[in-house]
């Protein structure tokens, strides 16, 4: 018997294949009729539609026969997909070199008449065959043959539609899991942090009255920065709280924004103690990006940089880069830094180190994943080099 032959992109093709997740699918009505309707044209009983992968012939429709699959080896649909013809005739296999002595031909199947038309998809490769056989000699007319590569074009637009609709049913499913996120964290967030400011603003506010009075001008500069901070806050609260009702505004409401400035206004929001310096990027730049989002990414990245500091000069240090694609970051600390083996798990939803930050308080497992999870949604992605004792550096992408 015939090797089977194997294509040199053989790998391509089966990944090719593998993307309509077509195998062992089922049967389906559409396929059925469309070799009920190639073995009525071409008088011949058995009629299948097969997929090949690299180990067995798979048949998604088979008419005249209950066999569902076939080894590959054995299968004169691998020589079809090979032969580069638009369509393989064999005649007698017992007079071909290449089926003589085949199972298929000398076991009980006995057969005695094959005709297959490759089914290439879209991108050139060949899936599969639609192909007609039966246990005697045929000989196809000219039309029978244009019927049948006809109908062997419909199944590829069949399988090519399934996975239109497969990748369409995908993508909705990542917007809605990325929506839901997004409202939860927003009216999570948003609502817990509201109602504490509130208190803040008018206790500040009325703190100010009194030192006006008293003409305390260091301590009326703090409250003035309480006041201010608070105030940015809240303002960040409700734009998280229309990002809630909206989710979709996360990714579709980008504007210009200078990168320093906006820093700068993150870091009035955070409680930076004397001995830690944050350095920005040297060079100003001009983005387009989701001000909300990137916001509360680096509210987080640089609240956990001061929190696990336990330097006497600590030190932030944000750099920035790009590229055609992508807005680059670091946060670099020289803080107590994250074991190797903790590199990926703190991305995770709920996972702590289970450590005390400078304020003796214990982390909650949300920051970072939400990190990954907002840049997720962004196209973007976040990972983290760190020594022990030394310091972490975040790496930050951001899709422009």
């Amino acid at each position: 018997m015939a090797q089977s032959p194997l294509r040199k992109n053989e790998e391509d093709r089966l990944a090719a294949l593998h993307s309509y997740d077509i195998f062992d699918s089922g049967e389906e009505k559409d396929f059925d009729a469309l070799t009920s309707l190639a073995s009525a044209i071409c008088q011949i009983p058995i009629a299948l539609i097969t997929f090949i992968d690299d180990k067995r012939q798979w048949f998604k429709s088979h008419h005249g026969t209950e066999v569902t699959e076939n080894l590959r080896e054995l299968s004169f649909c691998t020589h079809a997909i090979e032969s580069g013809e638009d369509i393989m005739v064999v005649p007698d296999p017992s007079r071909d070199k290449r089926f003589a002595d085949n199972p298929m031909v000398t076991g009980p199947t006995k057969v005695a008449f094959y005709a297959g038309v490759p089914l290439i998809n879209e991108d050139g490769y060949a899936l599969g065959t639609l192909c007609v056989l039966d246990q005697q000699t045929h000989a196809l007319s000219t039309q029978q043959i244009e019927a049948l590569k006809t109908l062997a074009k419909q199944v590829v637009d069949k399988i090519e539609l399934r996975r239109k609709v497969l990748t369409l049913e995908k993508a909705n499913q990542e917007l809605l899991n990325s929506n839901v996120l997004i409202q939860k964290f927003a009216s999570m967030a948003a609502h817990d942090i509201k109602n504490p400011l509130s208190t803040i603003m008018l206790t500040s506010q009325a703190l100010k009255i009194r030192l006006d009075k008293m003409q305390n001008e260091g301590c009326q500069r703090l409250v003035d920065l309480n006041i201010t901070s608070t105030k940015n806050l809240l303002g960040l609260v409700d734009e998280m709280l229309e990002y809630s009702k909206s989710p979709s505004l996360l990714i579709t409401k980008k504007q210009q924004v200078d990168l320093n400035s906006l820093l700068r206004k993150v870091i009035a929001m955070v409680a930076v103690p004397e001995n830690i310096e944050i350095v920005l990027p040297e060079e100003n730049h001009s983005l387009y990006i989701s001000i909300i989002a990137f916001e509360q990414i680096m509210l987080n990245l640089l609240s956990n940089a001061i929190r696990y500091n336990n330097k006497e000069h600590g030190y932030v240090k944000i750099v920035f880069g790009q590229d055609d694609e992508f807005y680059r970051f670091e946060v670099e600390d020289n803080g107590i830094g994250i074991a190797e083996q903790y590199h990926e798990k703190i991305f995770g939803n709920n996972f702590t180190l289970k450590i005390t930050d400078r304020y003796n308080n214990k982390g909650s497992g949300i920051g970072l994943s939400t990190v990954k999870d907002l840049l997720g949604v962004l196209n973007g992605n976040i990972s983290v080099r760190s020594v022990p004792g030394e310091g972490a550096t975040f790496f930050a992408t951001l899709k422009k």
